[in-house]
């Protein structure tokens, strides 16, 4: 049985989705806190790396907010005292404190209900997907279909008159 979790994150500017991941874990942990911990470090990581893309444009991006729903691994993050269940976890996994306190990024809790990365990880219920895909601005393929249809008509019919 392989016990490695599959993580998931989703990048928004503004409201507009513009990278996504989800992949799975390459370390086996050994609670769901550190398991958390780590995938927190790769938003984190993702964060970081999308910051540098505006600087071209001059653009300076500071405290980019990252929702996360485990408050276990959100508090790790804020205390920068190593606590004994924590002192297990590989030191790489530990350079998202350094970041917090630098505020490039600002992990803030989000229920689990509203968590958005959940659409690329799990297997949802039709109502929560539904959901889950609409805040994300990703569009149902029937509406689009027939929205493309309804414009190719109108077209044809300018066209014609």
């Amino acid at each position: 049985m392989d016990r490695k979790s599959t993580s998931g994150t989703c990048h928004l500017l503004g409201s507009s989705l513009i990278s996504w991941n989800s992949k799975r874990q390459a370390c086996v942990a050994l609670s769901t806190t550190e398991v958390e911990y780590i995938v927190v470090g790769h938003g984190c990581a993702q964060i970081i790396w999308l910051k540098h893309q505006p600087l071209d444009y001059g653009v300076k991006l500071s405290k980019v907010p990252l929702y996360y729903d485990n408050s276990s691994a959100i508090n790790l993050t804020k205390n920068p005292i190593q606590h004994s269940k924590t002192k297990h976890i590989e030191i790489r996994h530990h350079f998202i404190r350094d970041h917090v306190q630098k505020e490039d990024c600002d992990i803030q809790f989000v229920k689990i209900e509203n968590q958005l990365a959940d659409l690329f990880t799990k297997s949802l219920a039709l109502d929560r997907f539904n959901k889950l895909r609409t805040e994300l601005g990703i569009l149902n393929m029937k509406n689009v279909v027939w929205c493309v249809f309804s414009m190719l008509i109108l077209c044809i019919h300018a066209l014609v008159s």
